[in-house]
């Protein structure tokens, strides 16, 4: 499967309901700013890690 890597800025959506802007990109991950959040979980500072695998840019 195919996939386009998030760059700084990119807006991307997880495989589980959490829209966001990216951050920090790593070598396996991403740091994101959450915008909206459709997954139920709660988060402290309204920033999460979402794998490479785990996303799609929009």
């Amino acid at each position: 499967m195919f996939f386009k890597k998030a760059i700084v800025g990119d807006s991307i959506v997880s495989i589980h309901g959490i829209k966001g802007k990216v951050e920090k990109v790593g070598e396996n991950s991403v740091i994101v700013e959450i915008i909206e959040n459709c997954s139920g979980r709660s988060f402290e500072n309204n920033r999460t890690v979402v794998s490479h695998k785990r996303y799609v840019v929009l």
